[in-house]
């Protein structure tokens, strides 16, 4: 009997890059922001693409609070579903063309979320990587930093507390 032969690594990228460009832009919020994500291995980097509608105070220039404590939460919680579904990504489970026609799993719903601001955000593009400290069945914690020029100079962080979907919820919203 032969073993089954692994999959072409450029199909296995290609089904990870598909399943998380659907579920980000299966947030809305995350378009009208500009948010995309760049996936190393299974680390992702949110990027707040800039635009002058971020900027909060024209006269420093720096960016707008919400727009900042949006994207640190968007980056956690992009962070979390990816952990939480990629073994249903991986097994094809869930399927990445499904999920782009909008078919996509639930995700995590924000329990409370506490935002630092360390500095001013500077009228560029920024990057965060959340880090969850905790996941449950139905709770999860995570921490997330927020940088620009600089990853050890940090201008937000935050930490926050979700309730995970069931590992019943496949599809839906």
């Amino acid at each position: 009997m032969m073993a089954k032969r692994p999959e072409p690594i450029q199909v296995v990228k290609q089904r990870r890059d598909a399943a998380l460009g659907a579920i980000v832009s299966g947030v809305p919020y995350a378009r009208f922001l500009g948010v995309t994500f760049d996936r190393r291995g299974d680390e992702l980097t949110g990027i707040l693409n800039f635009d002058e509608n971020l900027i909060g105070n024209p006269f420093l220039p720096a960016l707008h609070g919400g727009a900042t404590a949006a994207f640190l939460e968007l980056t956690s919680v992009i962070t979390l579903s990816w952990s939480h579904h990629f073994p249903a990504i991986e097994s094809g489970a869930l399927d990445p063309e499904a999920m782009a026609n909008g078919e996509l799993p639930r995700m995590p719903k924000t329990i409370d979320f506490t935002v630092d601001y360390l500095r001013s955000g500077l009228p560029r593009d920024a990057y965060a990587r959340a880090t969850i400290s905790r996941a449950g069945r139905r709770y999860a914690s995570v921490h997330v930093e927020a940088w620009q020029d600089h990853h050890d100079k940090l201008y937000a962080q935050a930490t926050g507390h979700f309730l995970m979907p069931s590992p019943s919820d496949n599809g839906g919203s």
